[in-house]
C-alpha cells in the first residue's frame, strides 16, 4: 500500500516538473488536480486544506517549518519510544537531515 501511495506522489511531482500548466493546476486546486491525473481519491481530515507550494525557483534555497508535535495526543510505538529514551539529539539529527538539509549545507561553521 505505501509503495503505491510513494508512486501517486512521484507522479504528481514528476508531471508538475514536465508540465507547467499541470503545476498551475496543482498550485490552485492540488486535490481535484491530483485525483484528475492520478485517479485516486485524496481525503483529508476535517478541518484541514492540501497546500502546494511551487519550490521550483533555483535561485532560493526554500525552508518549510513543521507544526509542533500534539504531545498531548501521541501515542508512540515501541521503536519510537526507544529512540526517544536512546536521546533526543537523534530525532534532530532525522529531523534537519530531513526537512533542511538544503540550508544545513549552507550553514558554515
Amino acid at each position: 500500500m505505501e509503495d503505491k501511495k510513494q508512486q501517486v506522489i512521484q507522479k504528481v511531482i514528476s508531471k508538475a516538473w514536465e508540465d507547467i500548466k499541470f503545476r498551475k493546476e496543482l498550485l490552485e486546486n492540488p486535490v481535484e488536480a491530483i485525483e484528475k491525473l492520478t485517479g485516486v481519491k485524496v481525503v483529508l481530515p476535517e478541518g484541514k486544506e492540501l497546500v502546494v507550494i511551487d519550490q521550483t525557483d533555483k535561485s532560493k534555497v526554500y525552508v518549510n517549518l513543521p507544526a509542533e508535535p500534539e504531545i498531548d495526543n501521541l501515542e508512540l510505538t515501541e521503536d519510537q519510544l526507544e529512540a526517544i529514551a536512546g536521546g533526543e539529539q537523534m530525532m534532530w539529527k532525522n529531523l534537519t537531515d530531513s526537512l533542511f538539509s538544503t540550508l544545513k549545507n549552507c550553514i558554515k561553521l
